[in-house]
């Protein structure tokens, strides 16, 4: 049985007020349309094609190559936008869902029992409803005696009584498909609009006298769609808090969820707990057993078991196992901390590898570097990485002792137990087991290291 999603995504959105394309606009980080296309993927078995009409190029780009485009120009109604998609489909697959990426809190779950549902009904369609006292606008569910939908009566053109009706149309519908390219065929232009609605393809099954089944969903949170900014900030309210609970019941604690942000996709393992006022953005991945936060962002960063990250800003960076830092820290671009580092307040790590066991006092800037294990970097301590045109490295290696305020001014390497004293301005490589000391740096004598045991 091939599946194939019809999304809708032409509308211009006018209610948004916005030069972005309203199946762009993020929610909980992703584009509203990631996620209705997230959702599919669990009722659908083939690609999906997507029509779209305003900010066609960027939606399109957006997409790639994980759905079929097929454009609606002009746009002349939801049944005139679904038959776009014929030439594509027909005589392709069995069934089409037909669903619109302003929805975004649809599950995937619902979709495949619509899916489910029709593929029990002997009629040509099933669609989605709701029981809801706030019809937002919705269509009203007509039925027939024995329970079968008559019609779908929009609200502009409903008559008092039929206004009092509370079960609405969501605008999910499934079709088979050898009879829904003809039924499109058979709507006729709304004499008001000059449009042509795809909710009136139901009045063609009924007049066949092929019955229509719906799917009375049960959360109406489920199924708002997005037109005004007022009802983005509604979804993403509702989309935080499934996230949340998402990990909460997969093993992750939350002291406070209301003030806990975390973005659709990030991953968190079990026995991590997340602390009040804390963001987690784009593609992150923490392990577990981590204690994360409070009032720190984190942001397309990998964490690994037992760290601790407490009031803290790390972007694009790694974290290896056992790593503490903070508060008041910064990881940027390409930082990678590995086993057992301990980073104090106020520093800050960029395009870096410290290496494990390395230990970073407060108030230190290390930039374009390699810091071999065991090394200990004083408070104060800064890699003059740039000299106003390019960025240059400095290496340190092994059991380095960095003494506070040091300079190190790149190119520049320290071998295996050097060592520099207070306020040193590190301008020439510096031998093994050195110590050098003054402004400029000068060696003043060999050193004997301790060995670990």
């Amino acid at each position: 049985m091939k599946v194939t999603a019809v999304l809708l995504a032409a509308g211009q959105g006018t209610r948004m007020k916005s030069s972005l394309p309203k199946v762009l606009h993020p929610l909980c980080g992703k584009p509203m349309l990631w996620h209705v296309l997230e959702a599919l993927k669990e009722a659908a078995t083939e690609k999906p094609v997507v029509v779209v009409g305003h900010g066609a190029e960027e939606v399109t780009k957006y997409l790639g190559e994980s759905a079929q485009t097929v454009l609606q120009e002009p746009q002349l109604g939801t049944g005139h936008a679904a038959m776009q998609a014929e030439p594509l489909l027909r005589n392709k697959t069995d069934y089409i869902i037909v669903t619109y990426a302003d929805m975004p809190l649809l599950r995937g779950e619902t979709f495949k029992r619509l899916v489910e549902t029709q593929h029990l009904n002997p009629g040509p369609l099933s669609l989605l409803t709701v029981i809801a006292e706030d019809p937002r606008g919705f269509g009203r569910i007509v039925r027939k005696a024995d329970g079968t939908v008559e019609a779908i009566v929009e609200e502009y053109v409903a008559t008092p009584e039929q206004q009092k009706i509370r079960e609405l149309n969501v605008g999910a519908y499934c079709f088979k498909a050898d009879w829904f390219w003809d039924a499109l065929h058979r709507i006729q232009k709304n004499p008001k609009k000059g449009e042509y609605y795809l909710t009136d393809i139901v009045e063609i099954a009924v007049q066949d006298n092929l019955p229509v089944q719906a799917v009375v969903h049960d959360d109406f949170i489920e199924t708002i769609g997005i037109n005004t900014r007022v009802h983005l900030s509604e979804a993403e309210a509702a989309m935080r808090q499934r996230i949340n609970r998402g990990h909460m019941l997969n093993g992750v604690s939350m002291m406070d969820p209301t003030s806990t942000y975390i973005e659709a996709g990030v991953r968190i393992g079990k026995d991590t707990t997340i602390l009040p006022n804390t963001y987690i953005h784009g593609e992150t991945e923490i392990g577990e057993g981590n204690i994360i936060g409070p009032n720190t962002i984190i942001r397309d960063t990998k964490i690994g078991n037992r760290c601790k990250v407490l009031a803290s800003v790390l972007e694009g960076a790694a974290l290896e196992d056992d790593v503490d830092m903070g508060p008041f820290a910064r990881l940027r671009k390409g930082a990678h901390l590995k086993s057992h580092v301990h980073m104090g307040n106020f520093g800050e790590v960029k395009d870096s590898t410290l290496h494990e066991g390395v230990k970073m006092g407060h108030f230190s800037y290390i930039g374009n570097a390699n810091i071999g294990a065991n090394t200990n970097i004083g408070a104060g301590t800064i890699t003059c990485n740039f000299d106003g045109e390019k960025k240059h490295p400095t290496e340190i290696g092994e059991d380095v002792f960095i003494g506070s305020d040091t300079m190190l001014v790149a190119p520049v390497k320290l071998g295996d137990g050097a060592r520099t004293g207070a306020g040193a301005v590190v301008t020439k490589n510096v031998p093994e087991d050195t110590l050098v000391v003054g402004m400029p740096a000068r060696a003043i004598r060999r050193l004997e290291r301790k060995t670990k045991k």
